[in-house]
């Protein structure tokens, strides 16, 4: 599948990041970091849109803020970066064009990180900024929880855990190529090694042993999301590339989701990178992902 010259831009990032940790495999957090916070320049600053720093339940946050936006509807987004690396900042342009094609605003969080703060620092934080959202006066039934790749694991496991509050639970969910198994189970980490410029075995294992913290099982319900039911879930829309290693993820996400009732869909661009949705403004293959996730959202 031919996909467009735009959306070799990721490829090509992806793949300068896998080249610069392969010839410094003991690259600092600090420099990981860095160079994960390039995550940013693919997509295009969204048209119409501002920011604003702010606090939501003691978390940093970015709000982002489309003109015209419905304010009483909130997206509350966590970034990928495999729990570890990424921010709030790198993944605000992103939040920015997918509020805007759903005509609401956004919420980013900066959640804590590992390995400084492993799971479940990261769910907590994801609980106490729907809270704080709640306190606000937002209605759960507005709230949508939204995340890519480790945020998309957080987008569905913050659900997870405020069912098991006993909280309202927001109106829908909406994972970018979501990263959930942490035993790392998925038949696409081997079939789709090849095309994946990223996400490899071993950076997924590294990822998930600063995570776990050495201390958390691979299985446990809220870190590995696949480990549960989904009875009483709200709508879920799963986005991702063709050409990802964790493409399983979003299959078994999808078929144990409607398997339980949920109104779930499941969209793969053929040949697309992982979180290919980041390419916003600058890709068609990410603006008319975003264009099917305003229509299914519209029809809620």
């Amino acid at each position: 599948m031919n996909t467009s010259r735009q959306a070799d831009y990721l490829r090509a990032l992806y793949q300068d990041w896998s080249d610069r940790m392969a010839a410094d495999p003991n690259l600092s957090i600090a420099n990981l970091r860095s160079m994960f916070d390039e995550w940013g320049q693919a997509a295009l600053e969204p048209e119409g849109v501002c920011y604003r720093s702010d606090h939501l339940g003691g978390i940093e946050t970015i709000w982002a803020l489309p003109v015209g936006a419905d304010t009483s509807r909130v997206i509350l987004y966590t970034h990928g970066g495999g729990f570890a690396v990424g921010s709030a900042d790198s993944h605000r342009k992103l939040a920015g064009h997918l509020a805007k094609a759903l005509g609401v605003t956004a919420a980013v969080l900066h959640y804590r990180r590992a390995p400084e703060h492993p799971f479940p620092a990261q769910i907590e934080d994801a609980v106490a900024a729907y809270k704080a959202l709640l306190d606000k006066g937002f209605a759960a039934a507005k709230i949508s929880t939204a995340g890519d790749s480790a945020g998309g694991n957080l987008a569905v496991a913050v659900v997870l855990k405020l069912r098991d509050l006993r909280l309202p639970l927001p109106g829908s969910v909406i994972a970018f190529s979501p990263w959930l198994d942490m035993a790392l189970r998925g038949a696409t980490l081997e079939s789709n090694a090849a095309t994946d410029a990223l996400v490899s075995r071993g950076i997924l294992e590294a990822m998930a042993g600063m995570f776990l913290g050495g201390r958390a099982d691979a299985r446990d319900p809220l870190a590995n999301p696949l480990e549960n039911d989904f009875k009483g879930f709200p709508p879920l829309y799963i986005a991702a590339g063709g050409a990802e290693t964790l493409l399983s993820d979003s299959e078994a996400l999808h078929a144990r989701a409607t398997a339980q009732g949920v109104r779930s869909v499941l969209s793969v661009v053929p040949g697309m990178q992982h979180v290919f949705t980041s390419l916003a403004g600058r890709a068609p293959e990410a603006d008319d992902e975003l264009r099917r996730i305003a229509a299914w959202y519209k029809n809620l």
